[in-house]
């Protein structure tokens, strides 16, 4: 017996290494080899033969030869002729090992396993990121991470602003969904740090949404994300990784995440979501053209870039998108028309478009038709074409080369090439039937129409190409502007139709002007939305009071749509502690209103353990001293990061004087008792 049969026999016994149809999982078994797993030895030892191929005995030590064991088991055809072990792939090594092969291979960057809380409180903010260089000990992420205490929770519907009083939890809905039945089923949107935001969402809504959709600042030089030169590519991949690998945890097995980025960040982007998701759960990148050469000034930037990308992964592999369509308009390959519908197929006769047309207008042929309609002949004939099929649909067809007919229908095919201008019917149960015609197959322009946005039209299915949608002329949707990167509602809506169902769950934690809790809000999602920047929640807030109050701009006007107004949100913020003295400190014009923050930091924050007060105070004209910027990096410094915003355990805890509404509002959210 061949050394891999034997091999591949030995590790069939164990349950986790064999498929569902018996195929050895070979990638499986490799993961395993490069982590020397301590079961795989002891399975590869109890077999003589496997024992004495890839162990060897140094010193009294029996010693596994891990490099040799891939080598074989990564070959096709498991070195068992005479070709060489490169026959089968082609690719960079290191030692003799593919790259891939390498545990030790991995995107890197400066800082990557630090946490960045990359926070801004306001848009026009370009500060530099001063807490993101502090490199935390685990217990500390940890703790920084815990859950928050929420506070200023308000409740807006028709009526206006109300005082929270509790969350829906609807069971009836929650059933529906697949849910668990206490699932709080309000909208939401909180003001505060999103990756603490992140955090503060997981015991409730952990592997319960389906969608996750965020435009984040796109690293290009100009926009909101500069926090520090020196290290900003490899800071902004800190920022999206932190926040990625929590919207993980929080999508259903069937949920997806899309990402709109431009051509600056894609690479990376793709490369991080390929360790966090997994290559294999890589959806079509999709392009969006945004923009146009109208108002180009420059002449130097060619080609000019005029496009955009959404980046999108699937949790799993049970990820299946909904089919969606877009208008297609007419083609000319819907080129024949069957005069005779009503009759037997055998008895059908084709015309082509081309000649009903002509001899519409009494022309012989093309020739004539030129002559008689000029140098806009061909526009003039398809835009007739067009109107006759729509009007003729269920009668006007295209001959179509049929891919991988069966044997059956082959047959038909072949016959229908030997019997010209005849049709011959493959009649089929539980399919429709297939018509053959000079060796090819009917296709009928009717089969290409769908509703599409409330009216019957010829369709496509949805491509990776977006084109269709208009980025100009978007800045008053919802009745609230951004200067910088809104997006278009109909995008959003594309992206819903494509993820999601209605009353599924939805998640922006970069929620800018509320494009998607907006577009959720019409197409009734429930979304959650987080932001820390004041000015974007405030828009938001605004944006979503708009709709409730029946606003028609962007989707609402779209038949399937029909936006009339209702519904409600809940706003919530992440109750500050550290946070405050954070902005305080940023917002700080000179030296003497730092002295007054130092003051009192002294009286009420808390500072780094080991900090000494006193050491502090004697060392004053030192610090007066250091430049303005030293002087805000050094005063953050010295601020328990832990203690930003106030964790769920402190909920009690009478140094931070959480409020009894607090606790309550904080208590229901978890689910505490």
């Amino acid at each position: 017996m061949k050394l891999y049969q034997i091999l591949e026999s030995q590790l069939k016994k164990e349950p986790n290494y064999v498929s569902d149809n018996g195929e050895l999982k070979k990638w499986v078994v490799i993961n395993k080899a490069q982590s020397f797993d301590e079961e795989l030895i002891e399975l590869l030892l109890k077999e003589p033969t496997v024992k004495s191929s890839f162990f060897k005995e140094i010193a009294g030590v029996t010693v596994f030869n891990q490099a040799l064991f891939l080598q074989f088991l990564e070959q096709k055809n498991y070195l068992n002729d005479s070709y060489t072990q490169y026959k089968n792939k082609i690719g960079l090594t290191i030692d003799g090992k593919y790259l891939k092969q390498r545990n030790e291979v991995a995107l890197v960057w400066p800082f990557k396993d630090c946490v960045l809380e990359g926070g801004q409180s306001r848009e026009e903010d370009k500060r530099e990121e001063i807490f993101f260089n502090e490199i935390l000990a685990q217990d500390e992420i940890t703790q920084l991470l815990e859950p928050k205490v929420l506070t200023n929770a308000k409740t807006f519907d028709k009526d206006g602003e109300h005082d929270f009083k509790d969350f829906t939890r609807d069971a009836e809905l929650n059933k529906k969904r697949g849910l668990p039945e206490d699932t709080i089923t309000d909208n939401l949107i909180i003001k505060g740090n999103n990756l603490l935001a992140l955090h503060t969402l997981k015991k409730e809504f952990a592997g319960k949404v389906k969608l996750i959709y965020i435009d984040p600042p796109y690293n290009t030089g100009s926009d909101s994300f500069q926090y520090n030169d020196n290290f900003n590519h490899s800071t902004w991949l800190t920022f999206m990784r932190n926040r990625l690998r929590e919207a993980y945890k929080l999508l259903s097995e069937e949920g997806a995440i899309f990402i709109s980025i431009n051509h600056i960040e894609l690479s990376y982007l793709s490369i991080l979501l390929d360790e966090i998701f997994g290559r294999e759960n890589k959806l079509p990148l999709i392009t969006l053209k945004a923009g146009t050469t109208a108002s180009y000034r420059s002449i130097n930037d060619c080609p000019v870039n005029v496009t955009e990308y959404v980046v999108a992964y699937s949790k799993t592999s049970n990820f299946k998108p909904n089919s969606v369509y877009r208008e297609s308009g007419y083609s000319e390959d819907y080129s024949h028309y069957i005069s005779n519908k009503n009759d037997e197929p055998e008895k059908w006769e084709l015309i082509s478009l081309t000649e009903i047309i002509h001899n519409k207008h009494n022309c012989k042929n093309w020739r004539e038709f030129k002559k008689r309609f000029g140098t806009n002949w061909k526009q003039k004939r398809f835009e007739e074409m067009e109107l006759f099929a729509i009007q003729n649909k269920e009668s006007v067809v295209s001959l179509n080369t049929l891919q991988k007919p069966s044997k059956t229908i082959q047959e038909v095919i072949t016959k229908s090439k030997k019997n010209r201008d005849i049709v011959f019917e493959v009649v089929r149960d539980n399919a429709s039937n297939i018509y053959c015609y000079n060796g090819r197959t009917l296709a009928f322009f009717s089969s290409k129409f769908r509703e599409i946005d409330g009216e019957f039209l010829p369709s496509a299915i949805l491509t990776n190409l977006w084109d269709d949608i208009s980025f100009l002329g978007i800045g008053p949707e919802g009745g609230v502007t951004l200067e910088n990167g809104k997006k278009p509602e109909y995008l959003l809506k594309t992206i819903f139709e494509l993820i999601t169902q209605e009353n599924d769950i939805v998640i922006d934690f970069h929620i800018g002007s509320g494009t998607t809790a907006a577009v959720a809000h019409k197409m009734n999602r429930q979304y959650i939305g987080c932001e820390q920047i004041t000015n974007q929640i405030t828009l938001t807030k605004n944006r979503l009071t708009n709709v409730i109050n029946g606003d028609k701009s962007g989707i609402s006007d779209y038949e399937d749509v029909n936006w009339q107004g209702g519904g409600s949100f809940t706003y919530l913020e992440l109750k500050k502690y550290n946070q405050n003295f954070i902005e305080k400190i940023e917002e700080a014009k000179n030296t003497g209103e730092l002295l007054q923050i130092w003051e009192q930091m002294k009286e009420k924050s808390f500072l780094n353990y080991n900090v000494d007060i006193k050491k502090q105070d004697e060392h004053i004209e030192e610090f007066k001293a250091l430049s303005l910027t030293e002087q805000k990096q050094h005063l953050c410094e010295i601020l328990d990061k832990n203690q930003l915003y106030v964790n769920l355990s402190s909920l009690n805890d009478s140094d931070f004087e959480c409020t009894e509404v607090e606790k309550e509002i904080t208590n229901d959210f978890y689910g505490a008792k």
